[in-house]
């Protein structure tokens, strides 16, 4: 099915495709209905939304992700909350269907492992809204592969170096699902993530393979953040585009700042900065709405519980978040492509440009 929507606030188009994915977005446009050809700053209501089911992680608790090297952000070794309700998730889609595209499942765990999680999928997709999910793999089972592949778009295997991980990208490649992995990059996964790379070392079968950044949040550590003066850092991001591979290579919105200043080999059209506010938005499972999920200290939380998802959206808190990214770095060439990084941790930011420090 394709969807389409038309923003009256912003004045653009956007259409997705519900079967395979395809995501395509116009420029404003001008009052003869011409694209100008200049992007929209935002939507009107968020077109993704990250929706944190999980409360509490299994495979977290069980210590497997810091045993991997990964430092979870959400602090699954630790806090062990409740997860979102049947009826909290509902009245979430309820909201947003017709006017949301697709949502991202996640929170503190595998939303594979939410005790309603087919219950979840169905209605979401019954909604034609398309979820997509995360996993460790940790313990999938073929139930859950079989509701994954009658509901979901896409599913992503989180890389822990280990036995389950790789079980569980050959389980869902078996159902016949597009498969991406999702590869923390740190100072010291970034050699592994070349070398694997140059060897072709990843699983067969893969969709592609997503590099996400280590983030000091949670049980993240500062001593783990990659530095723009780390010769790996500069290798990995000037050589990514090198060689071709038999699966695609993409980044979350946090690795922009990275690609710009140590790439050009690629089409800038084909990026896009941080979404946070202006495309997406994230929910806890105790229902507060944040711009991003790694604002784990809520200080941009909106609480939902007297409040509706248009209401978050359209608040000053959300407001103040925009205007970080409207206002960063005013002089810099590149801000309309990178709009200053990321506005939750700077130390993240790829950048070592004068601009990025006149904020």
């Amino acid at each position: 099915m394709i969807l389409k929507k038309f923003d009256k606030n912003y004045n653009f188009i956007s259409i997705f495709n519900t079967e395979n994915g395809f995501y395509m977005r116009t420029g404003i446009l001008n009052d003869r209905g011409k694209d100008t050809g200049v992007e929209a700053f935002q939507s009107s209501f968020p077109e993704l939304i990250d929706i944190g089911i999980m409360g509490h992680c299994i495979h977290g608790k069980s210590g497997l992700c810091l045993k991997a090297g990964v430092q979870c952000y959400q602090d699954g070794m630790n806090i062990q909350d409740e997860n979102m309700s049947l009826e909290n998730y509902i009245t979430i889609i309820n909201e947003i269907k017709g006017k949301t595209f697709q949502v991202a499942l996640g929170g503190r765990g595998d939303p594979n492992k939410h005790e309603n999680f087919g219950e979840i999928l169905k209605y979401t997709r019954i909604n034609n809204i398309v979820p997509n999910y995360t996993t460790s793999g940790f313990l999938l089972n073929e139930t859950e592969v079989e509701l994954t592949k009658k509901y979901c778009g896409a599913v992503a295997v989180s890389w822990y170096f280990h036995e389950y991980t790789t079980k569980a990208i050959d389980m869902f490649i078996h159902s016949g699902m597009k498969v991406n992995i999702h590869y923390v990059l740190n100072n010291k996964s970034i050699e592994e993530a070349l070398y694997m790379l140059h060897n072709n070392s990843f699983p067969k079968g893969i969709n592609a393979v997503i590099f996400l950044l280590h983030k000091p949040v949670g049980l993240g550590k500062e001593d783990k953040v990659l530095k723009c003066e780390d010769i790996p850092v500069k290798n990995f991001f000037s050589n990514i585009m090198s060689k071709k591979h038999s699966f695609k290579i993409g980044f979350d919105s946090c690795s922009v700042p990275a690609l710009i200043n140590f790439n050009n080999n690629f089409n800038i059209h084909s990026i896009d900065t941080c979404e946070a506010a202006r495309w997406s938005m994230y929910i806890t499972p105790d229902m507060k709405a944040l711009p991003c999920s790694f604002d784990q200290k809520l200080k941009w939380s909106v609480e939902l519980k007297n409040k509706s998802i248009s209401d978050a959206w359209n608040s000053d808190i959300f407001e103040s978040f925009r205007n970080k990214l409207k206002k960063s770095c005013p002089n810099c060439r590149e801000k309309v492509n990178c709009m200053g990084g990321c506005p939750l941790c700077r130390s993240i930011i790829l950048c070592n440009r004068e601009e990025m420090y006149k904020l």
